[in-house]
């Protein structure tokens, strides 16, 4: 059975999950949008309201990114796809086991579709606030420290994120707090990391932006930074845990429905590689 068959077979079982991962970075990337305007555009009344220093303006938006993405963890639909929402969280769970080849290459591929789509539609539909320089297309680029410095604060963010998604999934009390604990590295990272990368850790999310704005500058290093180093904290997990893995890669905590892609033995109806040549 070639691959094209294994990807037109999970289509036609699994396109609702791909629809959520599409829907769910459109959703974040809508959210991150409109907090933005209101804390940096300078006709914002909070934004007038907090000029000055911005430390204050970022924690705001980190605050409600951070509740953002328990919204997306824990919602049906979140809970039905994962709520990965993040090509580079895909790779790394595919490389566990944890979602099929074809399910992980449509996950990728849906959330990219999600991210240029959305992305036009906000420069349709917001214009002149979007393309503010204040806002910039929400535009992730290194800052003035350069693109190493940005490239490595990507990659720490990235293998402490994809570190405590796992250690929690792994914990039998945390599991089911893992949105929550995701929320809270977001809240610090908005407010704290962001001056250093603009705060991407989605290839996604940076590349509908970028479309939107035509403007490229760094764009390799959001695309290495965080899959390389969400990869090698699988690596560091598994030699931990020496072999232990996790229930399922859906962020919720929650264990996989049968007919999920993420569904593994003993639970599901389909092998975890399909379909099989008979």
């Amino acid at each position: 059975m070639t691959f094209l068959s294994e990807m037109r077979q999970a289509w036609r079982r699994h396109w609702p999950h791909y629809a959520a991962e599409a829907a769910g970075i459109g959703f974040f990337m809508v959210c991150g949008t409109l907090l933005t305007i209101l804390f940096e555009h300078p006709a914002s009344p909070v934004y007038q309201a907090l000029a000055g220093p911005d430390l204050l303006r970022r924690a705001g938006i980190g605050l409600g990114m951070g509740l953002v993405i328990v919204v997306l963890v824990y919602n049906p639909w979140g809970k039905r796809s994962g709520a990965h929402i993040n090509p580079a969280v895909t790779i790394a769970f595919w490389q566990l086991g944890k979602i099929r080849r074809a399910d992980a290459v449509w996950y990728v591929l849906a959330q990219l579709a999600g991210a240029l789509l959305i992305g036009q539609l906000l420069k349709w539909a917001l214009g002149a606030y979007f393309a503010h320089p204040a806002v910039n297309y929400m535009v992730t680029e290194p800052k003035r420290h350069g693109q190493m410095v940005a490239f490595g604060a990507e990659f720490v963010i990235s293998f402490i994120l994809m570190l405590v998604m796992l250690l929690a999934l792994h914990h039998e009390h945390l599991k089911k707090s893992t949105g929550w604990l995701i929320g809270v590295l977001l809240v610090l990272y908005i407010t704290f990391e962001s001056p250093l990368s603009s705060m991407s850790l989605n290839p996604a999310r940076t590349l509908g932006s970028a479309v939107a704005a035509h403007s490229y500058a760094g764009m390799w290093l959001y695309w290495v930074a965080p899959i390389l180093a969400m990869l090698l904290a699988t690596v560091f997990f598994n030699k931990v845990y020496k072999g232990q893995t996790t229930a399922c890669a859906i962020l919720a905590g929650c264990d996989a429905a049968p007919n999920s892609p993420h569904a593994t033995e003993p639970h599901a109806t389909e092998p975890p590689v399909y379909p099989v040549v008979k």
